[in-house]
């Protein structure tokens, strides 16, 4: 079937815009907006209508075109009733209508990128479906496809903003049922490294053991089970500075809440949601986050990274370095101490998950390596240990054995009891 001839029977269905119809063909012709596919198409159909009629006198297929379009009605100069497109339902008469809400949805947020979707309403993607199947037409683009585009070229257009079809700051989608649009914003993401420097917090946000999180009694009604964390520390700042609705942590592994983060810190990223502000400063960000935590805990090295740089960090297999102090239920020579340290250098660690984690980690058992190890301090009471070890293996266990669950063990290899009375980690090698 001939371009025409599939043509005149969309002509056939109903009155169609030039839009509808071009984009009946948008994959003939590269190039060409689908607005001008059909007028090139309407436009050989009127000369055709008119030399037939100029020829046999047939009138059928100037009525028909008489009623497809404005631009069909202004070509033959027929004047006919103002029926709207029943493809589209007239949508495209509203480009501008509905690049006017995109904008104004978007607001006063800060963006440099920005897309278009648009939730098609069920009629629209009926008569869409109905227009395919009764003419056999093959070469079309989805009414969405052209709605996105020609919008965002308004949008593009009024606001000097790019397209992005990868990444986004800006998601604008269009529910065409509805009359209205909705805003989804990329997520800000700032990396940097954190100390924590007293213990008793942990990293993220815990919900009260109690209640879940709703409040009660036991949480003083504030649903948490600790009155703070890192995370609560440092998004703090991160809201104002962003004015955004709330935070996300994602940290490079975390340390026990009774521990130290010292050294060079713990890499993390805080993720800003809802930002409306992107252009961060992010020295200023640093200072005041230090002034709000108030020496608890210490951020540094902040920069704005992309989201790819969290599955980095999550994936990233990094070395540990520990400081223990250690006690023991009897005395321990210090010859003795440092033949059963030192006998755990190289040697591959198998630990069953820790009967203090069992109630959320999976009953496994991991091999974890021990690279160095070290004898920093020994007095009577204690002696203060030095580990650098492979990321994920637990040094608490590693010191106490256990009951077993951790083989070999500094308590295994003195025959007696070692326990991790203070953990510091000194650097996280990323």
């Amino acid at each position: 079937m001939s371009i025409l001839e599939t043509a005149k029977k969309i002509i056939e269905e109903g009155p169609i815009c030039d839009h509808c119809m071009g984009r009946q063909f948008a994959k003939l012709s590269t190039g060409l907006t689908n607005v001008e596919r059909g007028q090139a198409i309407k436009l050989s159909m009127v000369m055709e209508g008119d030399a037939l009629y100029k020829e046999n006198g047939d009138e059928s297929l100037l009525e028909e075109l008489a009623h497809s379009s404005a631009y069909a009605r202004k070509s033959l100069k027929i004047s006919g009733e103002d029926e709207k497109c029943w493809v589209c339902l007239g949508i495209f008469e509203d480009l501008d209508v509905w690049a006017d809400r995109a904008i104004e949805s978007i607001g006063d947020r800060e963006y440099s990128t920005f897309l278009v979707g648009t939730k098609v309403s069920g009629l629209i993607g009926e008569n869409e479906e109905i227009l395919w199947s009764e003419c056999g037409i093959t070469q079309a683009e989805q009414f969405k496809t052209e709605m996105n585009r020609e919008v965002g070229k308004l949008i593009a257009a009024r606001t000097g903003k790019e397209v992005a079809f990868e990444r986004p700051d800006i998601l604008v989608t269009m529910d065409i049922a509805e009359g209205t649009t909705s805003v989804q914003v990329k997520s800000l993401y700032i990396q940097g490294r954190y100390r924590k420097l007293v213990r008793g917090i942990p990293q993220t946000r815990w919900p009260c053991r109690s209640c879940g999180g709703r409040g009660c009694e036991q949480c003083d009604n504030t649903g948490k089970q600790y009155p703070e964390s890192v995370d609560e520390l440092i998004g703090v700042e991160v809201v104002k500075a962003a004015n955004g609705t709330d935070t996300k942590f994602h940290g490079a592994g975390r340390e026990d809440i009774d521990a130290l983060m010292l050294g060079t810190g713990r890499p993390f990223v805080v993720e800003a949601l809802d930002p409306t502000i992107r252009s961060v400063d992010v020295w200023e960000l640093e200072k005041k986050i230090n002034e709000f935590a108030g020496g608890k805990v210490e951020v540094e090295g902040l920069k704005i990274v992309e989201k790819a740089v969290i599955e980095t960090l999550k994936s990233s297999k990094a070395d540990k370095v520990y400081n223990l102090k250690v006690t023991f239920k009897e005395p321990v020579s210090t010859d003795k101490l440092e033949g059963a340290i030192n006998s755990l250098i190289g040697v591959q660690i198998h630990q069953r998950t820790p009967q203090r984690v069992a109630h959320r980690r999976a009953d496994l058992v991991r091999k974890r390596y021990v690279h160095n190890i070290q004898l920093k301090e020994k007095t009577d009471e204690y002696a203060i240990i030095e580990v650098h070890c492979d990321g994920g293996l637990y040094v608490k266990e590693l010191t106490s054995g256990d009951d077993g669950r951790t083989e070999p063990s500094i308590t295994g290899n003195l025959g007696i009891q070692a326990t991790v009375a203070e953990l510091n980690v000194v650097n996280v090698d990323i």
